[in-house]
């Protein structure tokens, strides 16, 4: 969100109030406009255009008048200077109202986002008495959104994820369910698997100096950050900036397939990596390093199935689609990738399975994908 001083508008600048045609708009109803901003999302994602969703709220005069609510007087104003390529709906019904300017080119984002504002400011001033102006509250939103360049780790601007944010009752529900399951099968396992935790707790200790567990920052659904945990399989003190340059050419299809030591499979990750301790080797084979996720589970961090949390240094190398599979479900122990790819597949073709997931998740897929998990990790096929 964004209220910034107006600047002198720019040539380089496609102006959202230069006419195309300027007429009337149907103004949207909610539903229509929420699927409306899916819609752009997605076609910014394919074009590389960004756009600004402005929302507007009237405070205190939003329905006071005999002639309609103040809101309906912006609405109408907004459909007579709009171009044609511009969307207006309710945000919220008859309490928010938003428009869309699609198809912009935006050399800076301070000068567009300014000129937006300042514009809109100059057109209302036009429109209404001054207290009711002073009574309109505009925020400006931006897409792309930068949240996952940012080091604050702060979540994605939620004005542009309404349908994410605000899940319909049915999918509320079958989310409920699903955290049911999350918390009763991870508190089960958590106490079933106790002995095994102990006996891989010593043998890291035996075998090199340091922590059990692995505590790594993480990023789950929406870009908020956890503290995730994993058995300690490599050795302290490590660079961390090898991994780094790795998935920053792997995210940018920079990488080939390495020979997984063992088989005969290739694999798009790092292999014969000398910070890995020998007990560190056999836990990855294995993925019994993962168990400790279990607590990330329990915590609600992280769900039973879904896509692989990212880590923070990612999300700078990620395009705007790569993003969607953070934002669309919450981070899980196991999925769809692990059981039918893992590191033998791209990673385009890894976010591909999280989106897949993501449209197709149910209950009997997380059941079925829980199933396939054991068979996985006994073929230990991209396992390292």
């Amino acid at each position: 969100m964004t209220s910034l001083p107006v600047k002198d508008f720019q040539n380089s600048v496609y102006s959202p109030f230069e006419s195309l045609a300027a007429g009337d708009h149907e103004v949207l109803d909610e539903k229509t406009f929420k699927r409306m901003i899916v819609i752009e999302r997605k076609r910014t994602e394919r074009s590389k255009e960004p756009f600004v969703l402005m929302l507007l709220e009237a405070g205190n005069y939003q329905g006071s008048e005999r002639d309609g609510s103040i809101l309906d007087r912006i609405a109408a104003a907004l459909q007579s200077s709009s171009r044609e390529t511009d969307v207006i709906g309710w945000y919220k019904d008859q309490t928010t109202l938003g428009m869309m300017f699609t198809g912009l080119v935006v050399s800076d984002r301070d000068s567009i986002m300014s000129t937006i504002l300042g514009r809109v400011k100059i057109m209302l001033r036009d429109e209404l008495m001054i207290e009711q102006f002073n009574q309109v509250d505009i925020s400006l939103h931006l897409f792309p959104d930068d949240w996952g360049h940012a080091d604050s780790g702060s979540p994605s601007n939620p004005a542009l994820y309404p349908d994410l944010l605000n899940p319909g009752k049915h999918r509320r529900s079958l989310l409920a369910t699903k955290r049911m399951i999350d918390i009763s099968v991870s508190a089960l396992l958590l106490l079933l698997c106790s002995p095994l935790f102990l006996v891989i707790a010593v043998a890291i200790k035996l075998s090199s100096k340091g922590p059990v567990l692995f505590r790594q920052q993480r990023v789950g659904q929406y870009g908020r950050r956890f503290t995730f945990f994993k058995f300690r399989s490599m050795h302290t003190g490590n660079d961390h900036s090898i991994h780094k340059e790795y998935v920053t050419k792997l995210i940018a299809s920079n990488v080939e397939c390495e020979p997984s030591s063992g088989n005969n499979h290739h694999v798009y990750k790092l292999t014969n990596d000398t910070r890995i301790t020998p007990v560190g080797k056999i836990i990855r084979r294995t993925s019994l390093d993962e168990l400790p996720q279990l607590l990330n589970v329990l915590l609600g961090e992280m769900s039973l199935v879904g896509p692989r949390p990212a880590i923070p240094y990612e999300l700078a190398a990620y395009q705007t689609w790569h993003r969607r599979r953070i934002l669309e479900a919450k981070p899980g122990v196991t999925g769809l990738w692990q059981v039918m790819g893992r590191s033998r597949v791209r990673f385009d073709e890894m976010v591909r399975m999280d989106l897949r997931y993501a449209t197709l998740w149910s209950p009997w897929l997380d059941f079925k994908i829980l199933l396939l998990t054991p068979l996985a990790v006994i073929k230990g096929s991209g396992a390292h």
